[in-house]
């Protein structure tokens, strides 16, 4: 891994409102990169919004290829910033199929390096979404990139997957709610920990409908497990966290968790 400059977008969109949601974004993403970002996270479902009561009976109409609109502004906006950008979607791979909620990385020349379909699906996602069945990584020109999405955190099994495919930063873009930020506080640092990885959760901000407010608080915890930046305000505002690379081989030493695996002695965690 090589140092990098990372930025995440505590954003606060209009539910259902695509095209202003976009549009909105790919001025942040300009901004980002003014600042010097190497790569700017959007939390989950950024171009909708996530109030699934809302917007779940329309998901489908929503929801749009990897060649439609959505990506394509997101890929002129990475390529004229010349950075990373990963803009979590309704992803649709199929005409007439279920959407998944996917997260889409576009690399700094604005073509699709490759995109991650969220596992874990959380409550009411189950009715509108597919659920992925892989963890893929990424390579960029800063380290190799692992995605999760929102509820995906709560299980060590994915970020595993994704640290033993050798990625050095794990991103986390997310619709974390108020209600469960107690959860949140313990997930992203001990994901960081165990893996010895830096993890970056990226979370919404604003209130959706009248049971719904998501507070931001997006962190960063290096691979010490230790939260090295946060948004403590509660409003829409971009994290900028500057990576150290050497941290990975310091603290891989200090915590040796995954020099020290007994993978022999896991083989029936997969079948319970």
């Amino acid at each position: 891994m090589k140092n990098a400059w990372i930025a995440l977008v505590q954003f606060e969109g209009t539910l259902g409102d695509v095209e202003q949601n976009v549009e909105r974004a790919c001025d942040i993403v300009k901004e980002a990169a003014e600042h010097g970002a190497d790569l700017v996270v959007f939390p989950e479902l950024f171009s909708t919004g996530y109030h699934l009561d809302t917007i779940g009976p329309r998901i489908v109409e929503l929801a749009e290829p990897i060649d439609g609109p959505t990506v394509r502004a997101m890929r002129q906006a990475a390529r004229e910033a010349g950075c990373y950008v990963v803009a979590p979607i309704a992803l649709v791979r199929e005409v007439g199929g279920v959407p998944f909620n996917s997260a889409v990385l576009i690399d700094r020349q604005g073509n699709v390096a490759g995109s991650y379909d969220k596992v874990h699906l959380w409550a009411l996602e189950r009715f509108y979404f597919r659920a992925g069945a892989n963890y893929p990584v990424f390579d960029t020109d800063f380290g190799r990139l692992g995605i999760m999405i929102c509820y995906d955190m709560g299980f060590p099994e994915a970020a595993r997957s994704l640290t033993l495919q050798g990625a050095d930063l794990i991103v986390c873009p997310s619709a974390w709610c108020a209600e469960d930020m107690d959860v949140w506080e313990i997930n992203a640092p001990a994901r960081a920990l165990e893996n010895t990885v830096f993890l970056a959760a990226c979370n919404r901000f604003g209130r959706e409908g009248d049971d719904l407010y998501m507070p931001g608080k997006s962190m960063v915890c290096n691979p010490r497990g230790k939260k090295i930046a946060q948004l403590e305000d509660e409003a829409a505002g971009i994290l900028y966290v500057d990576l150290k690379a050497a941290d990975i081989d310091t603290y891989r030493v200090k915590s040796p968790y995954m020099r020290d695996r007994r993978a022999d002695t896991y083989a029936d965690v997969a079948r319970w």
